[in-house]
This record gives C-alpha cells, sequence and structure tokens, in this order.
C-alpha cells in the first residue's frame, strides 16, 4: 500500500514533469504496472491503517455477544434490557461505562442485522390529533409473582394520543367483562372520555372482518361504545401502525413496569400499584416542552365528562343443582336454598360474581380463578344460604361443608349446646336469628352469652333482643324490700323426710 505522500509525487512527475511511466517506476522502485494502476485512478482515495484501541469490554465481547445472540431468541417480551446487560457485566467483573456496552451492541446489532439482509423498513406519515379527539387501546401480555406463584396475566393499555398519559391494568383473562372493567378504570384515571377510540380486530370487539372498514361489531361492545359515546375506529388487519402510540407503550411499559418483576400478595395491590406508577410516571416523560402531566392537564377540559361506570357482566343462564350450587368456570358457587332445582341468571363480572332471579339480586360472591386444568374446582360456600335447610334437617348441622366456616362464636357455642339434650336443634334456632336481624347483633349477644356463662338459646334471645330495645348492656343489680329479704337460708337435710314417715306409722287414722 502506497501512502499518500508517494502518491504525490508520482501524480507530479507524469503530469506537471511528463517524466515517463518507466522513469518513475525506476526513481520509486516501483512496478511499472503499480504507478500505471494510480495514474489511471481520477480521485486519490488515501488508504488509513485501521485504529485499533483496546477496551475493558474487550475481555467480556465474546460474552456479551453471546447473551445479544441468545436474547434474539426469545420472545421480544421476555428479553433483557442493555441496562441490564451492563449489570450483570459488572455482577461478573466489568468495570467500564454503560455507553460502552450500549455501542457494542448498536454495532453488533448493525452488523446481525446486514448479515441477514433484513427488509428495508416501511416508510410512514407522522400523526398528530387534538385535544380529546382519540385514545388507543390494546392487549398484551406479562409476568408478575402473586401470592409467591409466578402468574402470566393479560395487561389492558390505553392512552390518550394527544397527551400521551397512559393507563395500564392487569387481569388473568381477555375476556369480555375484563375489557369493560378496564375501560371503567381507564376513564376513571384519565379524567374523561375522549371521541374515539382506535383498536386492533380483537375478538371482544369484532365478530367479523368485513371489506374495508366494515366490521361487525360485538353486541356487548356496542353497548359499552353506546354507554360512554365514543366512536369505535377498527385498525385494518396486521396494521400495528395505525395505533402505533399504544404499541410503543406495550414496548416501554416491560421495562418502566415490568422487569423486574413484580411481587405482590395478590392482583388487586398489583393494579393498585400499576395504577399510581403509570400517574408518577407522567411526570417524568417529556412531551412536547413539558411533560405528559403537563399535555393531559392541557387536554382534560377537552374530554366528556364520565357518567356512572358501564354496569360490564356478562350474563349466564345455569339451573341450580339439589345442593344449591351453580357451576361457571370449574367453581361451584352457593345460591339461596329456596332457588335449588331452578333457574337463575349468573352476571359475571371481572372480580365477582352476582347471582339474579325474578329481577332480584340472590346474592354476590367474589370470583374465584384457577388456571390449572388438573386441579380440583373450588367451592364457594356461604352458610347462610342453608339455614332454610337446616331447619328442616338439624342434623346436617354436625358434618354440613357450608357449616364448615362458621364464625368463631357460634362455633363455640355450637360446642358447648352440643353437649346438652336437643343442642343440635337449639344451635338451629340461633342461626336462624340472622334471618331476622342483623348478623352483627346475633354475634354479639352470642358472645355476652358465653362470657355469662350461660350458653342457651333462651339467654341468647334474651340479650338479643335487650340489644334490640336499646337498652344498657349489663342489668343493674335487683334490690329486694326489706319485708322479702331472706333471714334464714334452707338446708338441704333428707332426713326429715324419713321423719315424717315415722310419725304416720305412729298415728292411727280413722278408716
Amino acid at each position: 500500500m502506497i501512502d499518500v505522500a508517494t502518491l504525490s509525487v508520482i501524480r507530479r512527475w507524469a503530469l506537471r514533469e511528463q517524466l515517463s511511466i518507466r522513469e518513475i517506476a525506476r526513481r520509486l522502485g516501483l512496478s511499472r504496472n503499480t504507478v500505471r494502476k494510480y495514474l489511471r485512478s481520477e480521485t486519490v482515495v488515501p488508504q488509513y491503517a485501521k485504529r485499533v484501541s483496546r477496551s475493558r469490554l474487550d475481555p467480556f465481547a465474546e460474552k456479551l455477544g453471546a447473551w445479544l445472540e441468545a436474547e434474539l431468541r426469545k420472545s421480544r417480551k421476555q428479553r433483557r434490557t442493555i441496562k441490564q446487560m451492563h449489570a450483570d457485566l459488572a455482577a461478573l467483573g466489568y468495570d467500564g461505562s454503560y455507553n460502552r456496552v450500549a455501542a457494542f451492541a448498536r454495532v453488533w446489532r448493525a452488523r446481525k442485522q446486514e448479515a441477514e439482509q433484513t427488509a428495508e423498513r416501511g416508510t410512514f406519515v407522522p400523526l398528530v390529533f387534538a385535544p380529546g379527539e382519540a385514545f388507543q387501546f390494546d392487549w398484551s401480555e406479562d409476568w408478575a409473582v402473586l401470592g409467591g406463584e409466578r402468574t402470566k396475566l393479560q395487561v389492558a393499555q390505553f392512552k390518550l394520543s394527544y397527551s400521551r398519559a397512559f393507563i395500564v391494568r392487569a387481569y388473568l383473562t381477555q375476556t369480555h367483562e375484563m375489557l369493560f372493567d378496564a375501560h371503567n378504570h381507564a376513564f376513571r384515571v384519565l379524567g374523561g372520555v375522549p371521541r374515539r377510540g382506535i383498536y386492533d380486530n380483537m375478538k371482544t370487539a369484532v365478530d367479523k372482518v368485513l371489506r374495508g372498514k366494515a366490521r361487525d361489531v360485538n353486541l356487548r361492545f356496542t353497548a359499552l361504545v353506546s354507554h360512554y359515546l365514543f366512536e369505535p375506529e377498527f385498525c385494518n388487519p396486521a396494521s400495528g401502525w395505525e395505533k402505533g402510540q399504544i404499541e410503543k407503550n406495550v414496548r416501554d411499559a416491560r421495562h418502566r413496569l415490568w422487569q423486574p418483576v413484580p411481587a405482590f400478595a395478590h392482583l388487586a395491590e398489583l393494579n393498585d400499584w400499576l395504577e399510581e406508577r403509570c400517574i408518577a410516571l407522567w411526570s417524568t416523560i417529556r412531551h412536547g416542552h413539558g411533560t405528559v402531566a403537563d399535555a393531559w392537564a392541557l387536554e382534560r377540559p377537552q374530554l366528556m365528562a364520565l357518567a356512572r361506570p358501564f354496569d360490564g357482566f356478562v350474563e349466564h343462564t345455569k339451573r341450580v343443582s339439589p345442593t344449591c350450587l351453580v357451576t361457571f368456570e370449574r367453581t361451584r358457587y352457593s345460591v339461596p336454598a329456596p332457588y335449588a332445582n331452578r333457574p337463575v341468571s349468573l352476571r359475571v363480572y371481572a372480580e365477582r360474581i352476582v347471582v339474579a332471579a325474578e329481577g332480584n339480586i340472590l346474592c354476590e360472591h367474589l370470583r374465584v380463578f384457577d388456571r390449572r386444568h388438573d386441579a380440583p374446582g373450588h367451592t364457594v360456600y356461604d352458610w347462610r344460604h342453608y339455614l332454610a335447610v337446616l331447619q328442616r334437617k338439624p342434623g346436617a348441622l354436625r358434618n354440613g361443608a357450608p357449616f364448615t366456616e362458621l364464625p368463631e362464636a357460634f362455633r363455640r357455642l355450637q360446642a358447648a349446646l352440643r353437649k346438652q339434650p336437643g343442642g343440635e336443634r337449639e344451635m338451629v334456632d340461633v342461626l336462624a336469628l340472622v334471618l331476622q336481624h342483623d348478623e352483627a347483633l346475633v354475634l354479639s349477644a352470642v358472645e355476652r352469652a358465653l362470657e355469662a356463662g350461660v350458653p342457651t338459646k333462651m339467654h341468647v334471645v334474651n340479650i338479643l333482643h335487650r340489644l334490640l330495645d336499646g337498652k344498657v348492656e349489663t342489668p343493674p343489680p335487683v334490690t329486694a324490700p326489706q319485708a322479702l329479704q331472706l333471714v334464714q337460708e334452707p338446708q338441704a337435710n333428707v332426713l326429715r323426710y324419713d321423719a315424717l314417715r315415722d310419725s304416720e306409722r305412729r298415728l292411727r287414722h280413722a278408716s
């Protein structure tokens, strides 16, 4: 390789001094072909030796390259960030900066992309939205530790198109009731309802994709739209860029919220933390000349005022079993005994189950989720639902499954009454008091009877009536008049009876 100075001499001797190629080659000690090659070149392009400098990352370059290769084989949701890789390298002894690791990753990815000859990225037009004009919605999948168990979650993501304010809420499924509950909470947090909602063609909203933008929209989703008075807009199939803001929010949320994996006792605690965390992030994310929180403050007055929440339940018709149970998703829920063997309406919400019949609400249970297909189904009892049966069959109290969850005061009273003749019947009568009176008052009466050492039905009823009448909890002591005071206490003397019999033998009676 010839340096730039020698190349300049060749050109000057040949072009200015008109020396022959043979003479130039003789003077410089080069071959005539080499001189001729450089003279034929129209431009002078110097070739510099590549600079090689040592870096603190060199001992870890192979390890980092292997990590980047392994991350490509994972799903996008489970990949580690460069910051996490930098922290892992630091644990192995790397004491360099994060910027060096990030630069290595950029070069590595560029070479990988060039080697695989990936298709050229598309060209898009930037979009602009007016305040209160639209929001975007999408589902994503993420993981959290709930109650010590790693759980896969379905995450509802909302984002206002103007201010970029977002809210995230986690569920166990993507069913209709979860979608409705997510809208209720999102509009509450965002402070109102925009004029349009942008969705993909999810099954909980679109029954069938027709030609162009036409859609066969689900009736329950139509009811939600009619309640909140916004216009739904559905993207073309496989066209995620039409709602690019929420797609980016799904990606950003994984690093902001889900890495490292959050751990909570139950789902409600996780959702409370997600709501607080999202609102806190609004003040830290730059948007325009301020933050997302500043833009949201400008957009909020343009949102439609929030009405009452949408009653987002999915209704099923079920028949109550002879054991007063209805089944939903392998879980059995108790129903009041008078409705056994009769059809009822099961209203399924995101967090609760409501049973209705003849236009009346019969009972309500917290919803139980069990995603393990090999696990036996759960049974949720309410012992109050079986009191009507128990009055006819008091013997069922001893081993009845619903009565294993009685309050502690009732269990203590039952243990005391079981030792007495007819105690089971008396206990049934005490339990039946909750059908006519407040359960807290009945429990209070039972506790006072136990404290007084008189665990009987009559004493419990007596205390309950005093509580209902509003009288003092402990009756005042009785002060008897002087004339009624006892002067000589009676003594138990069984020998007096024998003395009476002896006197009868001595007496002679007229026949």
